[in-house]
C-alpha cells in the first residue's frame, strides 16, 4: 500500500505516518514546513521530504491514498493534483475510522482533560496486556509513537478534538470515529475562530453524542453542568454513564485514591486529573478490565507531557510546565497545584497564544482565572496577534480582563528575568502555554528558577 501525506509536518499527521511506515506502508509526503520534534522522528525513519515545499509531481497513479493534513489549503497543488486523478483522499481521522471499522472504539472528546484521559486508558490498557491501536496528542513514557495501527488489536484509543478536520471538511475531527465509547470530559468554550457562539460550540459535543454507535457508552462529567445536558438529551440507544472526581486523600504531599483495597499513591494530583481517572475507569471497564486491575495499574501512571508535568525541582522549589491556554483550564491547574502545595507560594505564568486566548472579544472569559496564584504574569507576543489578523490588543486589556493584579508581559527577556526575581525557597513556578513563550527554552529556564540541574 502507498501513501502519500500532504503536510507530513503536523503533529497528527507525521505520528500517522511513522504508524503506518511501522506496518508496512510505503510512506511519502510533503510540507512547507516541518519543525522539531516531527522532523527528527520523521528522519529517523527516513520519511523526511528531501526539500519543504508542495510538488504536484509528487503525485501520481501508484499511490492508493492520499491523506491530507489541516495545515493545508484547499488550493493545495498536491491536493488539485491528487484530485485530478481521481485518487482517494482521506483526512487523517477518517482514515483512523476506516482503519479500525472493524475495532471497538473509544473515543475522548471534550475541551479539556482529552490527553490525560486517554493516556490514562492506554496506561492501564498495556498494564492489563490488552493490544490496542490509538492516536493521543501528546508524547507517553512506554509508548515509542503518538500513533499506532495493528491488524491484531481489536480496540482503539483515540482522543477526540473538536477542531476542524481538513481543509477541505469543516467537521469536526471528533465527529469521525463513531465510537462505541465516547467520553466527554467537559464543555467550556474554545476555538472561537471556528465556533463563535457558544451554543454553536456546544452543538458539537451534541452531535458527538449521537454519533456513538447504537447500543454504546456515552461517559459523561456529571459535575459539568453542559456536559449533563448533552448527556440528557443524546439519542436513547446509548448508556450513558456520568462520573465525577474519584475519592482521594493527600497523604504527606501525595494524592492517593480511596479505594475498597486501601489507598492507593499516585504520581498525579489535582482535581482535574481525579475527574480524568474517574472517566478512564470507566472506559476501561467497557474493554473489559476489572476495577481492582485499573487500580492496580493507575498509581503508576506518571502524566503525559506538558500536562502539569514536574520540569525540575529542588528542596521546596518546583517547576511545572502544563499545555493550559483557556480559561477553564488555568483556573483548574492553578487551582491543582495551589491546593496540593498549600505552603508555598505559587507564581503562576501563562502564555497568550491560541486565536482564542488572543481575541479581544474573548479576554474577558479570563476574569479570575489564576486567582489561585500569589503572583500571576501572562506574557503575549505582539507579532502573533498580528499574525493571526486579530485586533490589537494592549497589555493594560489584558490586565484588566484576569483582574487580580495580574502582572502582564509582551518581551519574554523581561519575563524570564522577572520569574527569577521570584526564584526562593517555599515556592513552586507554573508555567502555562500551547507556544514556548516567544523562543524560551523552558526546560533550562525550570532548572535556572530552582538552582540545579535534578530532574
Amino acid at each position: 500500500m502507498r501513501v502519500h501525506f500532504i503536510a507530513i509536518g503536523g503533529s497528527a499527521m507525521h505520528s500517522l505516518a511513522l504508524a503506518l511506515h511501522a506496518k508496512g506502508y510505503a510512506v511519502s509526503g510533503s510540507d512547507d514546513e516541518i519543525f522539531d520534534p516531527a522532523k527528527s522522528r520523521l528522519a529517523a525513519k527516513g520519511l523526511l521530504p528531501e526539500k519543504t515545499g508542495w510538488f504536484p509531481e509528487n503525485i501520481t497513479e501508484e499511490i492508493d491514498q492520499v491523506i491530507l493534513g489541516m495545515h493545508a489549503r484547499a488550493d493545495n497543488p498536491e491536493l488539485l493534483r491528487a484530485r485530478a486523478l481521481g485518487l482517494k483522499i482521506y483526512s487523517y481521522p477518517e482514515y483512523l475510522y476506516e482503519q479500525t471499522r472493524s475495532k471497538m472504539r473509544i473515543v475522548v472528546g471534550g475541551s479539556h482533560g482529552k490527553t490525560t484521559t486517554t493516556a490514562m486508558i492506554m496506561h492501564v490498557l498495556r498494564h492489563a496486556g490488552l493490544a490496542f491501536d490509538y492516536m493521543v496528542g501528546a508524547q507517553l513514557d512506554g509508548f515509542d509513537a503518538m500513533a499506532s495501527l495493528s491488524e491484531a488489536a481489536r480496540i482503539a484509543v483515540f482522543e477526540g478534538d473538536e477542531y476542524l478536520t481538513s481543509p477541505i471538511d469543516p467537521r469536526p475531527k471528533f465527529h469521525l470515529y463513531r465510537p462505541h465509547v465516547g467520553i466527554i470530559t467537559g464543555i467550556a468554550w474554545d476555538h472561537v475562530n471556528v465556533f463563535p457562539t457558544w451554543e454553536g460550540y456546544v452543538e458539537q459535543f451534541a452531535a458527538f453524542a449521537d454519533l456513538i454507535e447504537d447500543g454504546g457508552t456515552l461517559i459523561f462529567c456529571s459535575s459539568d453542568a453542559t456536559c449533563a445536558a448533552v448527556a440528557a438529551n443524546a439519542k436513547s440507544s446509548l448508556r450513558k454513564t456520568g462520573y465525577e472526581a474519584h475519592p482521594c486523600v493527600n497523604e504527606g504531599g501525595v494524592c492517593s485514591l480511596v479505594t475498597p483495597d486501601g489507598n492507593i499513591p499516585l504520581k498525579i494530583f489535582g482535581e482535574h486529573n481525579l475527574h480524568n481517572l474517574s472517566a478512564a475507569m470507566l472506559a476501561c471497564e467497557q474493554a473489559g478490565v476489572a476495577r481492582s486491575d485499573f487500580y492496580a495499574a493507575i498509581g503508576e501512571f506518571g502524566g503525559a507531557a506538558r500536562r502539569l508535568q514536574l520540569m525540575a525541582a529542588a528542596g521546596s522549589t518546583s517547576v511545572f510546565y502544563d499545555f493550559a491556554h483557556s480559561p477553564s483550564k488555568l483556573r483548574a491547574t492553578t487551582e491543582a497545584v495551589k491546593r496540593q502545595f498549600p505552603q508555598r507560594k505559587l507564581y503562576a505564568c501563562m502564555e497568550l497564544h491560541t486565536f482564542s486566548s488572543l481575541s479581544k472579544s474573548f479576554l474577558a472569559h479570563y476574569s479570575g482565572a489564576m486567582q489561585d496564584a500569589d503572583v500571576a504574569c501572562v506574557y503575549f507576543n505582539p507579532e502573533t496577534v498580528k499574525h493571526k489578523q486579530l485586533s490589537e490588543i494592549s497589555a493594560a486589556e489584558v490586565a484588566e480582563a484576569f483582574g487580580g493584579g495580574v502582572r502582564v508581559f509582551t518581551d519574554s527577556g523581561k519575563l524570564v528575568s522577572e520569574l527569577k526575581k521570584l526564584s526562593g525557597e517555599q515556592a513552586n513556578f507554573l508555567l502555562m502555554s500551547s507556544g514556548n513563550f516567544g523562543g524560551v527554552n523552558v526546560r533550562e529556564l525550570a532548572e535556572s528558577l530552582c538552582g540545579e540541574k535534578n530532574i
